[in-house]
Protein backbone atom coordinates (compact mmCIF):
# COMPACT_ATOMS: atom_id res chain seq x y z
CA UNK A 1 0.00 0.00 0.00
CA UNK A 2 1.21 3.83 -0.63
CA UNK A 3 2.76 5.22 2.69
CA UNK A 4 1.55 8.39 1.26
CA UNK A 5 -1.89 7.22 0.98
CA UNK A 6 -1.19 5.31 4.60
CA UNK A 7 -0.42 8.89 5.81
CA UNK A 8 -3.70 11.07 4.49
CA UNK A 9 -5.53 8.39 5.55
CA UNK A 10 -4.53 8.80 8.92
CA UNK A 11 -4.73 12.51 8.87
CA UNK A 12 -7.96 12.17 8.22
CA UNK A 13 -8.92 10.00 11.04
CA UNK A 14 -7.55 12.40 13.43
CA UNK A 15 -9.04 15.28 11.64
CA UNK A 16 -12.40 13.41 12.65
CA UNK A 17 -11.63 12.62 16.02
CA UNK A 18 -10.81 16.58 16.48
CA UNK A 19 -13.72 17.20 15.08
CA UNK A 20 -15.40 15.20 17.71
CA UNK A 21 -13.38 16.51 20.16
CA UNK A 22 -13.94 20.22 19.31
CA UNK A 23 -17.45 19.84 18.97
CA UNK A 24 -18.14 18.74 22.72
CA UNK A 25 -16.17 21.88 24.15
CA UNK A 26 -16.63 24.74 21.35
CA UNK A 27 -19.62 24.71 19.30
CA UNK A 28 -18.43 27.89 17.68
CA UNK A 29 -14.75 27.23 17.60
CA UNK A 30 -12.97 28.15 14.57
CA UNK A 31 -12.77 25.11 12.31
CA UNK A 32 -8.81 24.18 11.76
CA UNK A 33 -7.07 23.23 8.29
CA UNK A 34 -7.99 19.76 7.22
CA UNK A 35 -7.24 17.66 4.41
CA UNK A 36 -8.85 18.19 0.68
CA UNK A 37 -12.54 18.83 1.65
CA UNK A 38 -13.44 16.45 -1.67
CA UNK A 39 -11.74 13.96 0.28
CA UNK A 40 -12.98 11.44 2.72
CA UNK A 41 -12.36 8.10 4.13
CA UNK A 42 -14.87 5.47 5.69
CA UNK A 43 -14.96 5.54 9.90
CA UNK A 44 -16.63 2.85 11.81
CA UNK A 45 -18.97 3.06 14.37
CA UNK A 46 -19.83 -0.13 14.31
CA UNK A 47 -19.22 -0.85 18.07
CA UNK A 48 -21.16 2.20 19.09
CA UNK A 49 -24.21 1.15 17.26
CA UNK A 50 -24.09 -2.46 17.38
CA UNK A 51 -23.87 -2.32 21.49
CA UNK A 52 -27.45 -3.33 22.98
CA UNK A 53 -28.35 -3.51 26.84
CA UNK A 54 -27.12 -6.44 28.55
CA UNK A 55 -29.44 -9.56 28.39
CA UNK A 56 -32.40 -9.31 30.71
CA UNK A 57 -31.97 -9.65 34.22
CA UNK A 58 -34.19 -12.21 35.88
CA UNK A 59 -33.54 -12.83 39.73
CA UNK A 60 -35.44 -16.11 40.97
CA UNK A 61 -33.86 -17.64 44.22
CA UNK A 62 -33.48 -21.07 44.86
CA UNK A 63 -36.34 -22.98 46.21
CA UNK A 64 -35.11 -25.50 48.69
CA UNK A 65 -32.78 -28.22 46.75
CA UNK A 66 -33.80 -27.03 43.26
CA UNK A 67 -32.75 -24.12 41.19
CA UNK A 68 -35.39 -22.17 39.35
CA UNK A 69 -35.10 -22.20 35.51
CA UNK A 70 -37.17 -19.82 33.12
CA UNK A 71 -38.53 -21.48 30.05
CA UNK A 72 -40.78 -20.79 27.12
CA UNK A 73 -42.34 -23.71 25.60
CA UNK A 74 -44.60 -23.44 23.02
CA UNK A 75 -42.75 -21.56 19.92
CA UNK A 76 -43.26 -21.34 16.53
CA UNK A 77 -41.06 -20.60 13.35
CA UNK A 78 -41.10 -20.39 9.85
CA UNK A 79 -41.16 -24.13 9.71
CA UNK A 80 -45.06 -23.66 10.17
CA UNK A 81 -46.63 -20.20 10.55
CA UNK A 82 -44.25 -17.92 12.31
CA UNK A 83 -42.43 -15.45 11.16
CA UNK A 84 -39.25 -15.91 12.27
CA UNK A 85 -35.75 -18.49 11.29
CA UNK A 86 -35.47 -21.00 14.70
CA UNK A 87 -32.12 -19.69 15.61
CA UNK A 88 -33.72 -16.02 16.26
CA UNK A 89 -36.14 -17.84 18.81
CA UNK A 90 -32.95 -18.96 20.54
CA UNK A 91 -31.66 -15.37 20.33
CA UNK A 92 -34.61 -13.84 21.67
CA UNK A 93 -34.87 -16.19 24.06
CA UNK A 94 -31.70 -15.49 25.21
CA UNK A 95 -31.74 -12.27 25.23
CA UNK A 96 -34.95 -12.55 27.05
CA UNK A 97 -32.65 -14.12 30.18
CA UNK A 98 -34.54 -17.82 29.57
CA UNK A 99 -32.87 -20.66 30.99
CA UNK A 100 -34.56 -23.25 27.92
CA UNK A 101 -37.06 -23.54 25.35
CA UNK A 102 -39.22 -25.38 22.68
CA UNK A 103 -39.81 -24.48 19.35
CA UNK A 104 -42.93 -26.27 18.67
CA UNK A 105 -43.87 -26.13 14.73
CA UNK A 106 -47.04 -27.21 14.14
CA UNK A 107 -47.26 -30.87 12.20
CA UNK A 108 -50.52 -30.39 10.51
CA UNK A 109 -50.16 -26.74 9.69
CA UNK A 110 -47.39 -25.86 7.94
CA UNK A 111 -48.54 -22.78 5.24
CA UNK A 112 -45.30 -21.86 4.06
CA UNK A 113 -43.97 -25.56 3.40
CA UNK A 114 -44.30 -28.61 1.46
CA UNK A 115 -46.33 -29.24 -1.64
CA UNK A 116 -45.65 -27.60 -5.17
CA UNK A 117 -45.77 -23.65 -5.26
CA UNK A 118 -49.06 -21.88 -5.41
CA UNK A 119 -50.30 -18.69 -6.54
CA UNK A 120 -53.12 -16.07 -5.68
CA UNK A 121 -55.26 -15.06 -8.28
CA UNK A 122 -52.51 -11.87 -8.71
CA UNK A 123 -49.78 -14.27 -9.35
CA UNK A 124 -48.02 -13.71 -5.66
CA UNK A 125 -46.73 -17.13 -4.47
CA UNK A 126 -48.60 -18.14 -1.13
CA UNK A 127 -46.81 -21.39 -0.22
CA UNK A 128 -42.89 -21.25 -0.99
CA UNK A 129 -40.94 -24.65 -0.59
CA UNK A 130 -37.55 -23.37 1.16
CA UNK A 131 -35.26 -26.29 1.11
CA UNK A 132 -35.67 -30.23 0.51
CA UNK A 133 -35.87 -30.71 4.00
CA UNK A 134 -39.29 -28.84 4.30
CA UNK A 135 -40.92 -32.94 5.11
CA UNK A 136 -38.16 -33.54 7.81
CA UNK A 137 -40.30 -32.24 10.75
CA UNK A 138 -37.06 -32.11 12.99
CA UNK A 139 -35.99 -29.23 10.83
CA UNK A 140 -36.57 -25.91 13.15
CA UNK A 141 -34.89 -27.73 16.03
CA UNK A 142 -32.10 -29.03 14.13
CA UNK A 143 -31.07 -25.52 13.08
CA UNK A 144 -31.60 -23.90 16.29
CA UNK A 145 -29.31 -26.48 18.10
CA UNK A 146 -26.00 -25.04 16.92
CA UNK A 147 -27.27 -21.98 18.07
CA UNK A 148 -28.53 -22.54 21.59
CA UNK A 149 -25.44 -24.89 22.14
CA UNK A 150 -23.60 -22.11 20.69
CA UNK A 151 -25.26 -19.45 23.43
CA UNK A 152 -25.50 -22.54 26.44
CA UNK A 153 -29.93 -22.28 26.13
CA UNK A 154 -31.69 -25.54 26.64
CA UNK A 155 -33.29 -26.76 23.68
CA UNK A 156 -36.20 -28.85 24.01
CA UNK A 157 -37.19 -30.93 20.85
CA UNK A 158 -40.71 -30.44 20.59
CA UNK A 159 -44.07 -30.18 18.03
CA UNK A 160 -47.25 -29.11 17.94
CA UNK A 161 -50.08 -31.46 17.26
CA UNK A 162 -52.78 -29.46 15.92
CA UNK A 163 -56.61 -30.81 15.13
CA UNK A 164 -59.53 -28.49 14.03
CA UNK A 165 -61.55 -29.76 15.98
CA UNK A 166 -61.97 -29.01 19.96
CA UNK A 167 -61.77 -31.38 21.80
CA UNK A 168 -59.05 -32.12 21.21
CA UNK A 169 -57.74 -29.14 20.51
CA UNK A 170 -53.85 -28.65 20.49
CA UNK A 171 -51.22 -30.62 22.35
CA UNK A 172 -47.39 -30.01 22.27
CA UNK A 173 -45.40 -32.28 22.65
CA UNK A 174 -41.80 -32.43 24.20
CA UNK A 175 -38.87 -33.80 24.97
CA UNK A 176 -39.71 -36.52 22.01
CA UNK A 177 -37.32 -38.17 19.95
CA UNK A 178 -38.19 -37.90 16.21
CA UNK A 179 -41.12 -35.66 15.28
CA UNK A 180 -41.50 -37.50 12.19
CA UNK A 181 -42.83 -40.60 13.48
CA UNK A 182 -45.68 -39.03 15.23
CA UNK A 183 -46.31 -36.51 12.09
CA UNK A 184 -46.46 -40.19 10.20
CA UNK A 185 -49.98 -41.42 11.97
CA UNK A 186 -51.24 -37.72 12.15
CA UNK A 187 -54.62 -39.12 10.85
CA UNK A 188 -55.51 -39.89 14.17
CA UNK A 189 -54.67 -38.09 17.59
CA UNK A 190 -55.02 -40.90 20.02
CA UNK A 191 -51.92 -42.53 17.77
CA UNK A 192 -49.90 -39.54 17.64
CA UNK A 193 -50.39 -39.42 21.43
CA UNK A 194 -49.61 -42.87 21.20
CA UNK A 195 -46.25 -42.32 19.93
CA UNK A 196 -45.47 -39.24 21.47
CA UNK A 197 -45.35 -41.39 24.91
CA UNK A 198 -43.87 -44.26 23.63
CA UNK A 199 -40.92 -42.06 23.23
CA UNK A 200 -40.92 -40.75 26.47
CA UNK A 201 -42.67 -37.36 25.30
CA UNK A 202 -44.27 -35.02 27.73
CA UNK A 203 -47.80 -34.08 26.20
CA UNK A 204 -49.46 -30.36 27.18
CA UNK A 205 -52.57 -29.31 26.51
CA UNK A 206 -52.39 -25.83 24.90
CA UNK A 207 -54.74 -22.95 25.18
CA UNK A 208 -57.39 -24.62 26.35
CA UNK A 209 -59.86 -21.15 26.81
CA UNK A 210 -58.60 -20.30 22.85
CA UNK A 211 -62.04 -18.83 21.08
CA UNK A 212 -60.98 -20.39 17.46
CA UNK A 213 -63.96 -22.71 16.49
CA UNK A 214 -62.67 -22.59 13.19
CA UNK A 215 -59.04 -24.28 14.40
CA UNK A 216 -59.40 -26.14 17.33
CA UNK A 217 -60.55 -23.81 19.52
CA UNK A 218 -63.88 -23.30 21.51
CA UNK A 219 -66.80 -21.34 20.30
CA UNK A 220 -66.55 -17.19 20.97
CA UNK A 221 -68.04 -16.86 24.48
CA UNK A 222 -67.94 -20.30 25.36
CA UNK A 223 -66.59 -21.20 29.08
CA UNK A 224 -63.21 -22.69 29.62
CA UNK A 225 -63.95 -26.42 30.07
CA UNK A 226 -62.29 -29.69 31.06
CA UNK A 227 -64.52 -32.45 28.63
CA UNK A 228 -65.02 -35.76 28.73
CA UNK A 229 -62.77 -36.59 25.71
CA UNK A 230 -59.89 -34.73 27.57
CA UNK A 231 -60.99 -36.69 30.74
CA UNK A 232 -60.58 -39.58 28.60
CA UNK A 233 -57.06 -38.24 27.35
CA UNK A 234 -56.17 -37.42 30.84
CA UNK A 235 -56.78 -41.10 31.95
CA UNK A 236 -54.88 -43.01 29.22
CA UNK A 237 -51.94 -40.77 30.61
CA UNK A 238 -51.60 -38.68 27.68
CA UNK A 239 -52.01 -35.64 29.44
CA UNK A 240 -49.12 -34.12 31.83
CA UNK A 241 -49.59 -30.44 31.87
CA UNK A 242 -51.92 -26.91 30.63
CA UNK A 243 -51.36 -24.11 29.74
CA UNK A 244 -53.30 -21.33 31.94
CA UNK A 245 -51.50 -18.70 30.16
CA UNK A 246 -50.90 -18.61 26.54
CA UNK A 247 -49.98 -15.52 23.92
CA UNK A 248 -51.80 -13.14 25.86
CA UNK A 249 -54.74 -15.22 27.46
CA UNK A 250 -54.53 -15.96 31.23
CA UNK A 251 -57.18 -19.05 31.86
CA UNK A 252 -58.14 -18.53 35.36
CA UNK A 253 -59.90 -21.91 35.81
CA UNK A 254 -56.40 -24.06 34.81
CA UNK A 255 -54.61 -23.57 38.51
CA UNK A 256 -57.44 -25.44 40.06
CA UNK A 257 -57.51 -28.15 37.05
CA UNK A 258 -54.07 -29.04 37.52
CA UNK A 259 -54.16 -29.09 41.57
CA UNK A 260 -56.73 -31.38 41.15
CA UNK A 261 -55.40 -33.65 38.61
CA UNK A 262 -51.82 -32.84 39.56
CA UNK A 263 -50.71 -31.90 36.70
CA UNK A 264 -47.76 -29.23 35.53
CA UNK A 265 -48.81 -25.84 34.83
CA UNK A 266 -47.39 -23.59 31.90
CA UNK A 267 -47.46 -19.42 31.16
CA UNK A 268 -46.18 -20.12 27.29
CA UNK A 269 -46.06 -17.35 24.51
CA UNK A 270 -46.75 -19.57 21.41
CA UNK A 271 -45.20 -16.92 19.37
CA UNK A 272 -45.61 -16.29 15.99
CA UNK A 273 -44.24 -12.64 14.91
CA UNK A 274 -41.09 -11.42 16.11
CA UNK A 275 -40.86 -10.78 19.78
CA UNK A 276 -40.06 -7.04 19.66
CA UNK A 277 -43.78 -7.22 17.76
CA UNK A 278 -45.53 -9.59 20.10
CA UNK A 279 -44.38 -7.66 23.88
CA UNK A 280 -41.64 -5.32 23.16
CA UNK A 281 -38.16 -5.50 24.20
CA UNK A 282 -37.32 -7.58 26.93
CA UNK A 283 -40.32 -7.16 28.43
CA UNK A 284 -41.13 -7.96 32.35
CA UNK A 285 -44.34 -9.09 31.74
CA UNK A 286 -44.36 -11.48 29.30
CA UNK A 287 -45.08 -15.08 29.81
CA UNK A 288 -42.62 -17.40 31.49
CA UNK A 289 -42.74 -20.87 32.76
CA UNK A 290 -40.53 -21.54 36.19
CA UNK A 291 -39.36 -24.80 36.13
CA UNK A 292 -37.96 -25.99 39.84
CA UNK A 293 -34.91 -28.40 38.61
CA UNK A 294 -32.15 -30.12 40.66
CA UNK A 295 -29.61 -28.12 37.57
CA UNK A 296 -29.43 -26.41 34.41
CA UNK A 297 -29.88 -29.76 32.05
CA UNK A 298 -32.08 -31.18 29.85
CA UNK A 299 -32.69 -34.03 32.21
CA UNK A 300 -33.60 -32.25 34.76
CA UNK A 301 -36.06 -30.20 33.43
CA UNK A 302 -37.90 -33.28 31.91
CA UNK A 303 -37.78 -34.73 35.24
CA UNK A 304 -38.96 -31.71 36.81
CA UNK A 305 -42.13 -31.87 34.21
CA UNK A 306 -42.98 -34.92 35.16
CA UNK A 307 -42.61 -34.77 38.87
CA UNK A 308 -45.31 -31.15 38.37
CA UNK A 309 -42.73 -29.20 39.35
CA UNK A 310 -43.52 -25.77 37.53
CA UNK A 311 -45.04 -22.33 38.22
CA UNK A 312 -46.52 -19.56 35.18
CA UNK A 313 -45.85 -16.17 35.43
CA UNK A 314 -47.09 -13.40 33.54
CA UNK A 315 -48.89 -10.18 33.44
CA UNK A 316 -47.22 -9.74 36.67
CA UNK A 317 -49.36 -12.85 38.14
CA UNK A 318 -47.72 -15.84 39.80
CA UNK A 319 -50.32 -19.08 39.14
CA UNK A 320 -49.81 -23.10 39.53
CA UNK A 321 -50.22 -25.64 42.32
CA UNK A 322 -49.64 -24.21 46.45
CA UNK A 323 -47.35 -26.88 46.95
CA UNK A 324 -44.99 -24.93 44.62
CA UNK A 325 -46.24 -21.47 44.71
CA UNK A 326 -45.54 -21.33 48.58
CA UNK A 327 -42.18 -22.15 48.76
CA UNK A 328 -41.18 -20.06 45.74
CA UNK A 329 -42.96 -17.03 47.96
CA UNK A 330 -41.01 -17.84 51.22
CA UNK A 331 -37.82 -18.15 48.88
CA UNK A 332 -38.52 -14.93 47.17
CA UNK A 333 -39.68 -13.08 49.99
CA UNK A 334 -38.74 -12.21 53.71
CA UNK A 335 -41.27 -10.84 56.15
CA UNK A 336 -39.66 -8.98 59.40
CA UNK A 337 -41.48 -7.23 61.93
CA UNK A 338 -39.41 -3.45 63.13
CA UNK A 339 -41.70 -1.57 65.29
CA UNK A 340 -44.98 -3.42 65.45
CA UNK A 341 -45.02 -3.24 61.44
CA UNK A 342 -44.31 -5.72 59.11
CA UNK A 343 -41.12 -5.21 56.40
CA UNK A 344 -41.62 -6.94 53.50
CA UNK A 345 -38.04 -7.67 51.53
CA UNK A 346 -37.97 -8.55 48.10
CA UNK A 347 -35.04 -11.07 46.73
CA UNK A 348 -36.49 -11.61 43.31
CA UNK A 349 -37.85 -10.42 40.02
CA UNK A 350 -41.57 -11.24 40.78
CA UNK A 351 -43.63 -8.22 42.16
CA UNK A 352 -46.35 -9.12 45.10
CA UNK A 353 -49.37 -7.36 45.55
CA UNK A 354 -49.91 -8.02 49.73
CA UNK A 355 -53.02 -7.48 51.70
CA UNK A 356 -52.71 -6.94 55.33
CA UNK A 357 -55.77 -6.19 56.71
CA UNK A 358 -57.59 -3.67 55.11
CA UNK A 359 -53.66 -2.59 53.73
CA UNK A 360 -52.79 -3.41 50.55
CA UNK A 361 -49.16 -2.54 49.70
CA UNK A 362 -47.34 -3.00 46.17
CA UNK A 363 -43.91 -4.78 46.87
CA UNK A 364 -41.75 -4.26 43.33
CA UNK A 365 -39.08 -6.72 42.24
CA UNK A 366 -35.85 -6.25 44.55
CA UNK A 367 -37.33 -3.79 47.03
CA UNK A 368 -38.65 -3.30 50.42
CA UNK A 369 -42.13 -1.97 51.48
CA UNK A 370 -43.31 -1.73 54.94
CA UNK A 371 -47.32 -2.28 56.21
CA UNK A 372 -48.58 0.15 58.29
CA UNK A 373 -50.09 -2.90 60.67
CA UNK A 374 -48.95 -6.63 62.19
CA UNK A 375 -51.51 -9.30 61.02
CA UNK A 376 -51.67 -13.24 61.62
CA UNK A 377 -51.90 -13.92 57.60
CA UNK A 378 -51.19 -11.77 54.87
CA UNK A 379 -52.82 -12.26 51.35
CA UNK A 380 -50.69 -12.13 48.10
CA UNK A 381 -53.48 -11.38 45.67
CA UNK A 382 -51.81 -11.28 42.60
CA UNK A 383 -49.57 -14.77 43.38
CA UNK A 384 -52.69 -17.68 43.04
CA UNK A 385 -53.36 -21.34 43.56
CA UNK A 386 -56.34 -21.33 42.38
CA UNK A 387 -58.91 -20.14 40.48
CA UNK A 388 -60.04 -16.60 42.18
CA UNK A 389 -57.58 -17.71 45.02
CA UNK A 390 -54.98 -16.17 46.23
CA UNK A 391 -52.19 -17.26 48.59
CA UNK A 392 -52.28 -16.66 51.92
CA UNK A 393 -49.11 -16.68 53.98
CA UNK A 394 -49.58 -17.01 57.83
CA UNK A 395 -47.16 -14.53 59.68
CA UNK A 396 -44.90 -15.95 62.65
Amino acid sequence: MNPINNTMKLAGLLAVAAAFCVAAHADNAPAKPSEDPNISYTVSFSKELTAVPAKRKIVVPNVGEFRVLKGDFHMHTVFSDGRVWPTERVIEADGNGLDVIAITDHIEYRPKLGGPDRRDKNGKLTNIRLRDENDNHNFSYELAKVEADKRKLLLIRGTEITKKTMPPGHFNALFIKDVNKIAAVQDDYREMFKEAVAQGGFLLWNHPGWEAPKSGGIEKGAPTVFTPVHEEIYKNGWMHGIEAFNGKQFYPVVPSWCTEKDLAVFANSDIHPPEFEMYGVRNPRRPITLVFAREKTLDSVREAFFAKRTVGWAANMIFGQEKFVRPLFEACVEIKTEDGNLVFVNRSSIPARITVGKQTVQLAPLATVKAGAAAKTITVENWLIGKNKPLIIPVN
